[in-house]
């Protein structure tokens, strides 16, 4: 079997997309653009993976550092696709017969249609195999310009067509795959004294001139395989995307009572028989259960959530943990490193952050815990707040089993409340609770009798 490189073309300025930053970093839903290519790429397991790069060599390189393998090579001068191929031959392994080349901003194309690619290639024993599909609107793109046998002869860029040339909807998709011995034809390839560039596109007229075994096979979508060069392709590819990933959950068992209006991340897994409310936000590495309930407006970043969970509106999950059968919301804000127990609530208008929450605990209002170790079946209050911070450093409120803490109750970390104590409401607690205890902090409260009427009197006097 033929050992295969991957090779992906980055080098571009990208000046369409009127901004500094590099177009193939641009966000596509949750990752750089070449992000997507690349993640497709590792999934037909090539042995050897090459970036070609040039001026945002750095920044391209920072975007992918979670990838090791990769190679890359630098072109310095952006001086079109065959130059920029070229610059990565020096780095192909000699035992490797197949090359398979992309571009960096081509992010929708699926490693389905890249393994069809590269088994024709193989089966028919080409030279050089490109990867073609047909446009309503192919302005654009190079067309494919086949003989009346149907072989391909060359590939036509827009601005060299004749208006016959223009007429042809099967165009490039500037995918290719190659047997390495065939890239010697790029040293043959000529300037383009008008753009001052070497096309790549080239090679297929030189090879054919050669005698070499070219095919053309126009086995994808217009959708999956189209360029991203300017802002409004870059949204109508987030739109191509998003609905892609929801009708794969649709297809799991997944219900949206609005699925247009839902944002979901490429790395999110949603079980069975969840349904997704409207305005919805799955961010980040985010899994969520079976028989869930997400209701509108809520955000959820890269958090855990187990089966039977209701999340009510308006709440946002940063970072935490939320297990099976809680109920966390409506306006209940978890922040990074909470972990919400079996049967738990988290009611409206409730914070947690950085807290463990055991099993059958309820904080139903008002609440905010932070730096929190709270046991099982503890009752929380409306207005508790766990006072963690001492203007130096974060402190830890222990609260064990069986816990009642009355509302408008403050804990002055650190402290400890021991298993089955009552906090009584309005307390102001400084010093740890034995098990079992009441825990008491108020001031003496004092009646003054008449006070009102003398007050309403003396208004009245002044007023006069």
């Amino acid at each position: 079997m033929n050992k295969l490189t991957c090779i992906v073309l980055a080098g571009g300025l990208g000046k369409r997309m009127c901004s500094k930053t590099p177009k193939v970093l641009h966000n596509l839903i949750d990752a750089p653009i070449i992000y997507h290519v690349i993640n497709t790429v590792k999934r037909i397991k090539p042995s050897q993976l090459i970036i070609v790069v040039g001026k945002h060599s750095q920044e391209i390189k920072d975007a992918l550092k979670e990838f090791n393998d990769i190679k890359y090579a630098y072109q310095n001068i952006a001086r079109g696709t065959a130059d920029a191929l070229l610059k990565a031959t020096p780095f192909i392994d000699k035992e490797n017969n197949t090359v398979v080349v992309l571009n960096g901003d081509t992010p929708l194309i699926s490693h389905e249609t890249l393994d069809k690619l590269i088994k024709l290639h193989n089966k028919n024993k080409d030279d050089i195999s490109v990867l073609t599909f047909t446009s309503n609107n192919p302005s654009s793109y190079g067309r494919i310009k086949r003989d009346e046998n149907g072989d391909v002869i060359s590939i036509i860029e827009e601005n060299d067509a004749t208006e016959e040339e223009k007429t042809i909807k099967e165009v490039n998709s500037g995918i290719y795959a190659f047997e390495s011995s065939s890239l010697e034809l790029l040293k043959s390839i000529k300037i383009n004294k008008r753009k001052k560039e070497y096309y790549l596109t080239d090679i297929i007229d030189i090879a054919r001139k050669r005698g070499l075994n070219i095919s053309a096979y126009c086995i994808g979508s217009e959708e999956e395989l189209m360029g991203i060069n300017t802002k409004q392709e870059l949204e109508e590819a987030k739109k191509y995307l998003r609905n892609k990933l929801i009708n794969n959950l649709m297809n799991k068992g997944v219900n949206f009572i609005d699925k247009d209006s839902v944002y979901i991340s490429t790395k999110t897994s949603i079980g069975k028989e969840t349904t997704i409310y409207p305005n919805v936000y799955i961010e980040g590495n985010t899994r969520i259960g079976n028989n869930c309930k997400i209701f509108p407006n809520v955000r959820i970043i890269d958090s855990i959530v187990g089966d039977g969970v209701e999340i009510k509106d308006s709440s946002v999950i940063e970072k935490s943990i939320i297990r099976d059968n809680a109920k966390i919301g409506p306006f209940a804000h978890l922040r990074p490193e909470s972990i919400i127990g079996q049967n738990s609530k988290i009611g409206n208008f409730v914070e947690v952050k950085k807290s463990k929450i055991g099993k059958g605990t309820k904080a139903a209002h008002l609440t905010y815990i932070g730096d929190a170790k709270i046991g099982r079946h503890v009752n929380i209050g409306a207005g508790t707040i766990t006072c963690n911070y001492d203007g130096y450093r974060k402190n830890i409120t222990t609260i064990s089993d069986n816990v009642f803490v009355g509302s408008d109750s403050q804990l002055i970390a650190p402290i400890k409340i021991g298993k089955g104590a009552y906090i009584g409401a309005g307390s102001t607690i400084t010093k740890n609770v034995p098990p079992y205890s009441l825990a008491l902090s108020r001031v003496k409260q004092t009646n003054i009798k008449g006070w009102v009427l003398r007050r309403n009197k003396t208004v009245k006097t002044n007023k006069k």
